[in-house]
């Protein structure tokens, strides 16, 4: 009988042994869902944008600029998490561009002998505390800097190149011929510097003055927190 008794333990053991093998697979299939679960809900999602860019080298301070005019967002995105690079090259084979972000080469945008400073684009409309309505020359508010808006529909970020008859600056060159018009010209006083650097420069690279009509520009805006692109657009420039 004790023999009998001793062969039942024995064949019991193999499936008591199979059990605590099913066990300790399903804890570790549970763990190991658990984590991936936990890396899925950490992953942020990318909002999505649409939104047109208007680039514009007149040759003069007033008419050239960048325009970016929100048309669309899936929720409002906040400047302060975006980036954007900007790639470019002429038809003569001149390359250029830049990235801007909130808190990268803080302030980007400086004129004046440092008289201005701002970080560039500027924000105007929604989006931007107290709605400020787009102006070409003056002050802006630290509520219009890049990284301290939200783009939402409505919004628009532009900056216009610096210059004037008084000061100096862009496209107030010497005798005026069709180059001249083109140029940076340093003033006799100090409204514009060699050195200043004005919002077209921080947005499209200090070199941005050689775009003419019909030269093409990358422009990419990637969201920080997800590292993802949310658009990626070629803009032809307009004279």
């Amino acid at each position: 009988m004790r023999r009998n008794k001793e062969q039942k333990d024995e064949a019991v053991s193999p499936v008591v042994g199979v059990m605590l093998m099913l066990v300790v697979t399903i804890i570790i299939a549970a763990v190991v869902s658990g984590f991936a679960g936990g890396l899925a809900s950490g992953t942020q999602k990318a909002p999505q944008m649409s939104m047109d860019v208007t680039i514009k080298n007149t040759g003069y301070a007033a008419s050239s600029y960048i325009l970016f005019d929100v048309q669309a967002v899936s929720e409002p995105i906040p400047t302060k998490n975006l980036k954007i690079s900007t790639y470019w090259s002429t038809n003569d084979g001149t390359t250029g561009g830049a990235t801007v972000a909130a808190g990268l080469d803080y302030p980007n945008t400086y004129t004046g002998n440092g008289t201005y400073e701002y970080q560039s684009p500027l924000g105007f409309g929604s989006g931007v505390l107290g709605d400020q309505q787009q102006k070409t020359s003056g002050s802006y508010t630290p509520e219009q800097f890049f990284g301290n808006y939200t783009l939402v529909p409505g919004t628009t970020m532009k900056n216009s190149a610096t210059g004037g008859t008084y000061y100096g600056g862009y496209g107030y060159g010497g005798t005026q011929t069709e180059e001249d018009r083109f140029e940076y010209v340093e003033d006799a006083g100090e409204h514009w510097v060699d050195g200043d650097v004005d919002g077209m420069m921080a947005i499209l690279g200090d070199n941005w003055n050689e775009l003419r009509p019909g030269d093409l520009v990358n422009i990419k805006i990637t969201h920080i927190p997800s590292g993802k692109l949310i658009f990626d657009s070629t803009v032809g420039v307009e004279g």
